[in-house]
């Protein structure tokens, strides 16, 4: 009987670890031609309020670190609410990429903040 209430709970316990949540990095930075755009994980997240699920994994896979956007990623990703588009579009949650390149790009060494 010990045996079986042991391995109950050795695997409520990793269960219990599985479905831990994995820690973002709390900025990433992304190179561009335009100059570097740093992504501020932590304060995104606390302006979801910790809901990891608003981006993940609708607009960008967990874990990948790696936008692939390029050229899609102002007027086609506001276009059709994708990738930053999602929020960043005219009347949306922040601001629209038009007209606001520096917000995000930034020449030289990586954006602080």
């Amino acid at each position: 009987m010990r045996y079986l209430a042991s391995i109950l709970v050795l695997c409520f316990a990793f269960g219990v670890l599985a479905q831990e949540k994995k820690k973002a990095p709390p900025k990433m930075v992304f190179p561009a031609k335009t100059g570097d755009v740093t992504f501020n994980h932590d304060a995104h997240s606390k302006r979801v309020k910790d809901d990891c699920n608003v981006c993940h994994d609708k607009l960008w896979p967990q874990a990948k670190g790696d936008l692939k956007f390029k050229a899609g990623m102002h007027k086609p990703a506001e276009a059709k609410k994708t990738s930053c588009g999602f929020c960043h579009h005219p009347g949306g949650q922040s601001f629209e990429s038009k007209g606001n390149c520096t917000r995000c790009h930034v020449k030289g060494a990586a954006k602080k903040g």
